[in-house]
């Protein structure tokens, strides 16, 4: 998700944005803008980095009213003209907005067919709605309000009047934004991170409610205009609590990052122009494997087990996945021109250098996919892929997990297509798609912890059953479970549990299933129905299109390729939620460590 920062107050809000977008930069931008608004409108945007933002602002740039946007292209390309804020036709009316409008098309064909365009953004519908509806009406809060009534998706909005100095104009649904309390100012930040330090006081926003700020007030309603009170409370961070943000736990903060994490890696993965792109000695080293094994641990692991679905499918290598504590002591039979694939998020896992260790001195060649570029995996290995998720703190991973899983999802495509494979998607288009559907699932949070509650909270054990690429991801929920709540958890293949595991169903055993897959939605279900009918208490995860009455959950459809990027997010906060009403350390699982350095 983009990043949002808004002042109005009596300073100039040129360096309070500046820096707030700078504390925002983690999420993953391709242009940044400012708009500032004094006795003249000035807006200042640049495609690249918010250092080049600062560069080109005018040093007399001055407003005591502004807000401020970092961009992560979905309508339209990485540009100077996409860029945030946007102006209204009439110039009156300028706009940061972070989320997706669904509608857009429509709107525009419907109420903006006169009205030139300067983008190929969503965001600028907005503005130019405003503009509209401002003709009709003298009261600008009227026009926003109806306006935000007309809007179908995922919004958190900034929007400034020309007319009136005195007036930030907010709104919210789906996309985070709070309202931050000052004396003699307040302040907008889709994260408190970006103004923490000009005040710990704060207030939330909640869906389709719309707010009024002022320098010395705010005024909070629903969009039918209705008045609503909400109390402030106080971030207390010490320099710890900062790295978290407004967290109470680093591993709920790096769920949420996610998106942010993929989007990064797009950017990281792509040429200038916004092509695909790997280095030519890993494609050289892809194409001349006859067989390639991969070496990992844990989460990693699974992370593994998706990747030779991908890189079978896609590229027609052979791939075998190892546990490598395992391997380093039961090397199996290798080929003449096998390559090694070491997945490690620390970049020092123990067992895996080992194996490394092992296969160098043999001469084969490897790759590490890491996110600690100078680790010893990543300087020890003949080529390395960088993760981009940024520290990790967290032993728990999750955004380590899902990074994993979208480069090997690039490799794979990369090498499929150096072999002359013809793909019929755009991987980096679907990545982006993928990255917004995690922005909405990570926004039903109260949903997720509910059927935490209801299916994980006083039980000893549970079970979580797919098929083909969902038995992978459901390992990786098993292991989320278990290692965060102490819930005794396993994953397995939906098919396998009549081969004796369901002699442990009992009454009320919590059964976690995933039906992603169009091609086992039939079986899968049937195995659901078979715990069912022996008690069991079954909470199933279904894709669009697949869904049938009684899920407990429908995700938003993705490419299939990439639903185990979505699949693992509603996994990773049952495990949280679980953990959390169980007063388990949610950072700090016992007797784990969040790199392991020994055999």
């Amino acid at each position: 998700m983009c990043g949002i920062v808004g002042y109005i107050g009596t300073k100039n809000a040129k360096n309070i944005l500046l820096n707030g977008l700078e504390k925002l930069e983690y999420r993953g931008y391709d242009s940044a803008g400012i708009a500032l608004l004094g006795e003249t409108l000035n807006i200042t945007k640049v495609k690249g980095r918010i250092a080049a933002l600062r560069e080109k602002m005018e040093d007399e740039a001055f407003g005591t009213l502004g807000i401020g946007h970092t961009r992560w292209a979905t309508h339209g390309v990485p540009s100077e003209e996409n860029a945030h804020p946007h102006e209204s036709a009439s110039g009156r009316f300028t706009i940061v907005h972070n989320g997706v409008i669904e509608n857009y098309q429509e709107l525009k064909e419907t109420y903006l067919q006169d009205v030139p365009f300067k983008s190929e953004t969503d965001t600028e519908v907005i503005v130019q709605l405003m503009d509209k509806m401002s003709q009709t009406t003298q009261d600008t809060v009227t026009a926003f309000r109806q306006t935000i009534q007309l809007l179908q998706g995922s919004y958190a909005i900034g929007l400034l009047d020309n007319e009136d100095v005195d007036t930030l104009y907010v709104a919210k649904n789906k996309s985070p934004l709070l309202v931050g309390i000052g004396n003699g100012f307040n302040v907008i930040a889709s994260d408190a991170m970006a103004t923490l330090k000009e005040t710990d006081q704060y207030v939330e926003i909640h869906d389709e409610e719309i707010v009024l700020l002022h320098k010395d007030s705010i005024v909070m309603m629903d969009v039918e205009g209705s008045v609503i009170e909400r109390e402030p409370y106080t971030a207390e961070l010490d320099m710890q609590d900062i790295e978290k943000g407004t967290y109470a736990h680093f591993m709920l903060k790096e769920i949420d990052e996610q998106p942010f994490v993929i989007r990064k890696i797009i950017q990281a993965y792509q040429n200038s122009d916004g092509q695909l792109e790997m280095s030519q000695d890993i494609r050289n080293t892809m194409q001349e494997a006859d067989r390639i094994h991969i070496i990992a641990s844990g989460t990693s692991y699974h992370a593994g087990l998706v990747g030779k679905q991908f890189i079978e499918t896609l590229a027609s290598i052979p791939v075998e996945v190892h546990i490598a504590s395992e391997f380093a002591y039961h090397t199996p039979l290798l080929s003449e021109n096998p390559l090694f694939i070491f997945i490690s998020q620390s970049g020092e896992t123990a067992d895996a250098r080992a194996v490394l260790t092992k296969v160098k001195k043999r001469g084969f060649n490897t790759i590490t996919l890491t996110n600690v570029p100078g680790s010893t995996l990543s300087r020890e290995s003949n080529h390395t892929l960088q993760l981009h998720a940024g520290p990790e703190i967290a032993v728990a991973s999750t955004k380590a997990y899902t990074a994993q899983i979208a480069v090997l999802a690039l490799l794979a495509v990369d090498t499929a297509r150096e072999k002359g494979v013809q793909l019929d998607f755009d991987l980096l288009q679907e990545l982006a798609i993928a990255a917004s559907v995690i922005e909405t699932l990570t926004e039903q949070k109260d949903k997720i912890e509910e059927l935490a509650k209801t299916f994980l909270n006083t039980t000893r054990n549970a079970f979580f059953i797919g098929r083909g690429i969902d038995y992978y991801v459901c390992s990786e929920g098993a292991l989320k479970l278990k290692e965060i709540s102490y819930i005794q958890a396993e994953g397995f293949a939906g098919g396998e549990l009549k081969h004796g595991t369901i002699a442990l169903i009992e009454e009320d055993t919590p059964v976690i299933a995933l039906a992603t897959q169009k091609a086992v939605n039939h079986p899968i279900r049937s195995n659901v129905q078979e715990v069912v009918s022996r008690g069991a208490k079954a909470l199933t995860i279904s894709m669009e299109g697949m869904e049938q009455t009684g899920d407990a959950l429908v995700l938003p459809a993705v490419h299939e390729i990439l639903t185990p990027l979505i699949s693992v997010v509603p996994l990773q906060l049952l495990a949280y939620y679980a953990a959390l009403h169980r007063g388990c350390d949610v950072d700090k699982p016992r007797n784990l460590a969040k790199s392991v350095t020994v055999e």
